[in-house]
Parts: structure tokens; sequence; C-alpha cells
């Protein structure tokens, strides 16, 4: 499916034992104060001042007392549970262990208590803790002990149950959880694995462990409440903007840097920072060898959906994580600009079967192993995944028990750590109406994931205000997922027609037809999208480009995919091979202007504009565009910046800019084609260059490459009387007619993207315009040039 194979790798369906050498981890300093409650009571910052209670019992809770704490975990299939307590998160067996007792609505729980651990057990520090559960495919017997095999009946039954008590599981609903299963003390991925030949290997001594967490007291901050119709977001991944950064001295590619940032994304004119994954996922092994072997970099394999990724915390202490990534949240909101999040839950880090050809072998750390047919899609035989996804099995997002998780998690993440929007990868599963033996998405249906985020969620609303945006990518594979357009009411979606229709029109004139009709569309916010169902034009996020492909400096400089090189550059696997990219024929000063035209769609476009951390100054990938595995140097921003870097870095903070200055160019509504307020002038209104309205017949015609259109700015509360913006999509240059800018009026220039116009000022300052002229002036812009001007 168009988009989304590059994250569709032939992925390790396991976690893959790999030749590791020696680490070297970010330095840290250390804890200032911890929200983590030591058995010796140390521990100062556990008062509760959450702006609001978890709502939900599961995971491990400390009283209000802090006397005791309670495991608290679900499953309906399993037969027993323990929990194993240890003193340290990794190298050692557990030191206390104990039964848990299940109620009617099959949770599984025990009270223990601090002192006895403290007195009885030696546990004076973090406490942390994991499950080991027995089921009908492996029944519990008293003389079990790590490593038996006493009590298996087989890896999976008719059911699909496929408990195994030599696996250690993590908490679901931890809140942190220790270290990754693979990393540098442990490369065996096999401890994990079922099967005959590894299902009874003791993951115990290896297994991530949750951390019992006391509330944290960290602030973050007063969230914005602007509406998304007036947002720019930025998409970018938390390590890679600041890890190759030299003005950062300290706490490099971590929440704590990342923090850093904040004043000068808001200088560029950022209002939202959306970050790929930070939700814990497999990739504390990534630093060891200087290769791409097994790395895990944009962080798309969730093990927890609670708990902030350990890997990008300065602080990584018990705790640490959590509280830094607070901080960092508090830092984005002081500058005003929002916090949205990446977050996968439509599959997981534990995958699906190890190879196509041994569907006996499963990894179990987690949900699987506590009650695999309620949180993972089946088939209809219950004995492997069902896989939309092509990384490992779909989450069973029909079933109430696995919806509460999602929930839970959002909102976890939304009132407690401070984020202010999500952005959900491959959504369409959250809109699957079948749990096993099929994938159906259904919009309507009440009873998806979809509809109930929506309804738990307390979205923020279309003016702005409290809540969440909630923003999806429409699309997976197999099935009906393809579902541009067709999200329930409300929610916003990335727009891959947009993206897709502009990469055309620019790039592959005469081998694919874009009229202006369809550019129009998109331009105005793509209504025969979202306005059937109620929805607006910020609910198309525009993007030409995104994390998963080409950067927008490789989408005019790469005729093709480049995913074979040598590291820090590649390789990678998988990757889409329909880039609609182009080279321009190979002239710097005209891949340039493509990228200027390009930015320049976003920023004049109805809908909310988003783009690629970098893009503002052209980075480059080399023309990789599956860069899932490069934890590297040539993946982190590079703020070392060419004369032409920097040029463009203005260009596209003026743009920005003059987005802001001009709620014309952000309408809450579709634009109308009528007159509203007896101005004789439409609220928008299309041209030929020629000046003549672009009627039916001109704006069907494939074979016409320009195209200009007007905004009545007085309509819209906008301080330019009108906005004017003249394409030339055509090879040669183009005589643009301007049309009536208004009584008194006259047109005054703002940018020009074509080449004799480059340079630190391409796009004018506000009050330094240039005067052009009024009705019937003839303007020449260049071919594949944009113009922009404004009426006063």
């Amino acid at each position: 499916m168009k988009s989304v194979l590059g994250k569709f790798r032939p992925w390790r369906a396991a976690l893959l034992t790999a030749g590791l050498a020696t680490t070297h981890l970010l330095s840290c300093g250390p804890a200032t104060e911890t929200d983590v409650l030591s058995v010796d009571g140390t521990s100062e910052a556990v008062g509760d001042t959450r702006q609001e209670a978890i709502s939900w019992t599961l995971g491990a809770q400390y009283d209000a007392t802090k006397s005791n704490i309670t495991f608290r975990v679900y499953s309906s299939r399993a037969t027993r549970i323990e929990v194993y307590i240890y003193k340290t998160p990794k190298g050692a067996q557990e030191v206390a262990k104990y039964v848990l007792t299940k109620n009617t609505s099959n949770v599984w729980s025990t009270t223990v208590s601090v002192a006895t651990l403290k007195n009885t057990y030696g546990v004076t520090g973090p406490v942390y803790y994991g499950y080991r559960a027995w089921g009908p495919n492996w029944t519990y017997n008293s003389g079990w002990t790590k490593g038996s095999s006493l009590g298996f009946v087989s890896d999976v039954d008719a059911q699909g149950n496929r408990f195994n008590p030599n696996k250690l599981l993590m908490d679901p609903y931890a809140l942190e959880i220790s270290h990754d299963p693979i990393n540098p003390n442990n490369t065996d991925g096999t401890v994990y694995a079922t099967g005959a030949t590894h299902r009874l290997k003791d993951s115990g001594a290896a297994a991530s462990k949750g951390v019992v967490l006391a509330p944290d007291t960290t602030s973050y901050g007063t969230k914005p409440t602007r509406a998304l119709k007036d947002d720019v977001i930025y998409e970018v991944h938390v390590r890679g903007l600041t890890q190759g950064d030299s003005s950062i001295t300290s706490c490099k590619g971590t929440y704590a840097g990342a923090a850093q940032k904040a004043a000068s994304l808001a200088a560029l004119g950022v209002t939202a920072v959306e970050f790929l994954p930070v939700q814990e996922t497999d990739n504390d092994a990534n630093d060891v060898t200087a290769s791409t072997a097994g790395d895990n970099y944009w962080g798309y394999m969730t093990l927890n959906y609670f708990a902030p990724d350990r890997r990008y915390a300065c602080d990584k202490s018990a705790g640490g994580p959590t509280r830094e990534f607070k901080a960092m949240v508090k830092a984005f909101h002081d500058q005003g600009i929002k916090v949205f999040i990446d977050v996968v839950y439509n599959h997981t880090g534990e995958g699906g079967a190890w190879s196509s050809t041994d569907k006996t072998t499963y990894n179990v750390f987690t949900f699987r192993g506590l009650d695999n047919p309620t949180y993972y899609s089946l088939t209809s035989d219950y004995q492997n995944s069902w896989d939309n996804t092509g990384v490992g099995g779909n989450f069973n997002t029909f079933n109430p028990v696995a919806q509460d998780l999602i929930v839970h998690s959002l909102k976890y993440w939304k009132d407690e750590l401070g984020v202010d929007g999500f952005r959900f990868d491959l959504a369409s599963v959250l809109g699957n109406t079948c749990q096993h033996g099929c994938f159906n998405f259904d919009k309507t249906n009440s009873g998806t994931a979809l509809n109930r985020i929506w309804r738990d969620l307390a979205p923020r609303a279309g003016t702005g205000g409290t809540g969440a945006d909630l923003i999806a990518e429409p699309w997976a594979i197999g099935g009906n997922s393809y579902q541009v357009g067709n999200f329930p009411s409300g929610w916003s979606e990335w727009n891959g027609i947009y993206r897709d229709t502009l990469r055309k029109d620019q790039n592959q004139m005469g081998l694919e037809t874009v009229t202006p009709g369809d550019l129009a569309t998109r331009f105005a916010g793509s209504s025969n999208l979202y306005q059937d169902d109620g929805r607006k034009p910020y609910n198309s996020i525009n993007f030409m480009v995104a994390h998963d492909g080409m950067t927008l400096k490789d989408l005019y400089a790469c005729n093709s995919k480049n995913n074979s090189q040598p590291w820090p550059y590649g390789p990678s696997d998988g990757g889409e091979d329909n880039n609609h990219s182009w080279d321009q024929g190979g002239v710097a000063a005209d891949q340039r202007k493509a990228a200027r035209n390009g930015f320049a769609f976003l920023m004049l476009s109805a809908g909310t504009p988003m783009f690629n951390g970098g893009d503002e100054f052209l980075r480059t990938q080399y023309c990789n565009n599956n860069v899932y595995n490069l934890d590297s140097s040539a993946n982190w921003l590079n703020y070392s910046l060419s004369t032409d870097q920097a040029n463009f870095k203005t260009f596209a903070q003026r743009l920005i800019a003059f987005r802001k200055a001009h709620p014309a160019l952000r309408p809450a509504n579709f634009y109308s084609s009528v007159d509203n307020n007896s101005n004789v002038m439409e609220q928008m209104r299309w041209f030929q260059p020629s000046g003549a309205v672009a009627d039916t017949a001109y704006m069907g015609n494939g074979n016409n490459h320009s195209l200009a259109w007007r905004i009545d700015g007085t309509e819209l509360g906008d301080s330019a009387s009108a906005i004017y913006v003249a394409y030339n999509g055509w090879s040669g240059a183009v005589n643009f007619s301007l049309p009536w800018p208004g009584n008194g009026k006259q047109w005054y220039r703002v940018m020009d993207t074509c080449p004799w116009a480059e340079g630190a000022n391409q796009v004018n300052s506000p009050g330094s315009e240039a005067l052009i002229g009024g009705e019937g002036y003839s303007y020449g812009v260049c071919g594949r040039g944009l113009l922009l001007l404004i009426a006063k």
C-alpha cells in the first residue's frame, strides 16, 4: 500500500541474536529527585499532585500511605499467575514471589507489604517485577521449577493460548520498564521464544521488568488551547533532534536535549512538535555496533504503552524517564508549542511468527503470555497472528479489554504526562470490526477503537480549547484498510492524496495526469474527502514528505531510492519504489526551487501543514527512503548549514510567519465561491493565467499546467484585503494577468520562488513587499515557479 510500505520492511519477526560488542551509553547526571518510592524510605517526592488521578487499577500501585504495593493484571484464560520481585533490573534471580488471586472481572491481584520487601527480602531500592502465568496449554504443576517442562501440553492450543511459565512477562500497565529485551547484556533473543527449541529457556534474569512508580510531581506546564487549524506541525525524532547538535553540550539525543530546542523551534514558527514513537521500544542495542544489523531507530515496535522510552532519558534511573519527559513537555508548553506523539496501537514489539516456515515459534514476553486471544487478532484457527501491518500481527483493537488498555494509555499520556495530541500509526487497524479470522474497517460501528477513543478521550474542538488532537495515518495493508477521507467525524488524517497529487504534478509531467481541478481541490482543503461527513479543512493534515520516505530535498534531488549504501547512510531494506520523485535534471538551483514550491504549497493551502524535522534547511538522507534502522550521524539533524541551507531556513521561517499572520489561509470552513460581504469579490476564485475565470473546461483539462487563485481577506478577518497565488507547473515561463485586487488596492509581492529571487530575502518581511501593480498587470512566472501577492 502506498506510503506505508516503507514501514512494512522484512522486519525480524523474532528478536535477533546479534554479535554485540561493547556499548556506549549517553552520559547523564544523577537524579536530583525521584518519584520511585525506595523501600528504605529515602524517597521524598511521592506526594500525589497529579492533574488527574489514574482512573484504572491495573498495574502496580502504592497505597495512600506507601505501606503496600498492589499488583493487578488482567487475564481471562490463565489458571495461575505469580508475581516475581527483583532487587535489580537484570542479571539476577528474583528475591520473592507471590501468588495472585482472580476476581469475577478476570483481574488477578495481590498486595505486598513494603516493610516485608525491605526487612525480609532486602529490597531497599526501586521494586522491579514481572509475572509468570499458567493456562490450559501449560497447566500448573507444584513440582515445576524454572526451565522445567512440567505441565507442558502445547505451545499453542485450539483456543489460541500461549502460556509458558518459563517466560517472565512484562506488566502491560507498567509505568516504566527497566530495560529492553535485547540489550548489551543480553544479545540472545531466543530466551523469549517458544517452540520445541526454546520453550524451556528461562527468561527471568534477562527479561524486562516493570518498575513500581509512585505518583510523579513534575509539572508539564500549561497546555496550549490553540485550534488545530492554526497549527504548524513539525514531525521529528526525539533523539535525532539533538544527537548531532553541537550547540547542545549536555544530554544530547534525550528528552532533556529536546527541551533545549523549544525556543528555536518557536522562533522557526512551529506550533506543534510531533515526536516519532517515545513509548518503550526495543532499541537498547542500537549503539553497540556501528552497523544497521538489528537496529530499531524509528521505534514502531512498542513494548509497553505507558512507559517513556528510557533510551531517550538523560536520567536513566528508575523514575527518571517519566520526570524528564514531563519536564520536556513543559519546556515546549512554555513556548506555546503543543506536544504530539506518534503512537502504535496496531501491533506490538512481540511480533508475529519467527518465520513463514516456522509458525510455532513466537516471542512471549508480555501480552501473548498473559492472554493471547484477548490482545491479538488471530487467524480463524487461533494458531497464528492475523497481520494487517506487515510487522508482526494486529493488536486486537475490537476487543473491549484491549481497547481499555489503549484508552487508558492515551489518558495517561494526556492527563499525567501532558501530551496534547496523538498521531495514530496505521490507524485503519483501530477501525477493525472483527477480532479473529478476518479484517473489516467500518467507521460507522460504534464498537471500534476509533469511535471508543473519540468518545472517551475528550478530543479538542475545532475552535480550540482543552482536549486532545487526534490524527490518523489512514491506511494499513490488506483488506479494506486504505481509508483516506473515510475516518469518523472529528478525526484528522494524514492526507496522502494531497501529497501524491502535488508530487505528481511537480515531478511527473507527461507521465501522470494531474488537472488544475485536482490541484485546486488539494489547495482548498480537500473538500471531496472531508466535507461529506461534516469535517473541516483543518482535518486534512497536508504534507509533502514525512519520516517514512524521502526528505523534502531528496524528493527533488533523487530519481529513485538508494537504500543499499554502506553505514552510516544504509543499508536499509524495504522502502516505497514509487516515490513520485525527480532530480530536476540534476540542476541544483532547480532542485532548490522545487523544494521551495513544495514548502510553499503547505503554507498556502487550506488544512493543517506538517513538515519533517530538517526540511526547513534541506536535510538529506542521500536518497535512502526507509531509514528506520539508521541510528547514525547520517540520520540525526545536522545544524551546520551551508549558505543555501541557511537561505532556505529563512525562506521557511518567513513563509510560516506569513501563514500565521493571515487567517485567510487557515479557514475554519471550506472556502465559498460566492461574494458573501458584497464587496464584488468572491471568497475564493480560481483563475487561468490569462486572468479569465478558470471554468470547468479549463479545470478538467490535464494539458493545463498553470493555476492561480485569489482569496478575499475581508471575509476572513485578514489584514490583507486579498491574497493571490499563481503556480506555473509548466517547464517554461508563463505570464499571469493579475485580477482585481479590490477598491483602491494594489498588488504587492511577498514571494517569488524563482531562482532570480533566491537569497535571504526571498520572502519579503511585512512592510517591505514590492509594489507590482493592479488589475491586468502581466507578471511573468518562471517555469515551475510560484508567486505570492497581497493586496493593500
